[in-house]
């Protein structure tokens, strides 16, 4: 029974422990750090462009609606299941699983949005764009734009 208490006491700890860095990490960069890079990096196109940009973004969102909260509410079923005073560890493996697969299904359609949106954009949008997403990964962008096969 104690040997159980203390592994569920492990896993809440290294849990409010991630939460904690996330919520610093999030307050240290305010509002122009949320977001993955590629969203970031759309900080870096000129003003009308932006907008076009955080449209498509606000967009795939709405769309993801559902998915979103399906994830929250996972997110919410595994803090339940930590605080159990015996741990389910197969119902807590596969609320986080859940969470984590609705994490990974709005990233993806994100992604495509961006995908889609730097096809249709010019050239100076899309070199904007990575710029952006080299400063947010801690690079500098390279000087000459380096040319397809």
């Amino acid at each position: 029974m104690s040997r159980n208490l203390i592994i569920a006491s492990l896993v809440l700890n290294v849990f409010l422990a991630g939460a904690l860095a996330g919520g610093a990490v999030w307050i240290r960069n305010g509002k122009s750090g949320q977001g993955y890079f590629l969203e970031a990096a759309g900080g870096r196109l000129p003003e009308q462009d932006r907008t076009t940009f955080r449209k498509a973004l606000r967009e795939v969102r709405r769309e993801s609606r559902q998915v979103i909260l399906d994830g929250q509410q996972a997110r919410r079923e595994a803090a339940d299941l930590l605080q159990q005073p015996v741990l389910d560890t197969t119902a807590l493996s596969a609320a986080l699983e859940r969470a984590r697969n609705a994490d990974v299904t709005v990233r993806a359609r994100l992604e495509q949005r961006i995908v889609e949106y730097a096809a249709a954009g010019s050239a100076e949008g899309r070199r904007a764009l990575a710029e952006g997403l080299m400063r947010r990964g801690g690079q500098q962008p390279s000087a000459t734009p380096k040319k397809s096969p």
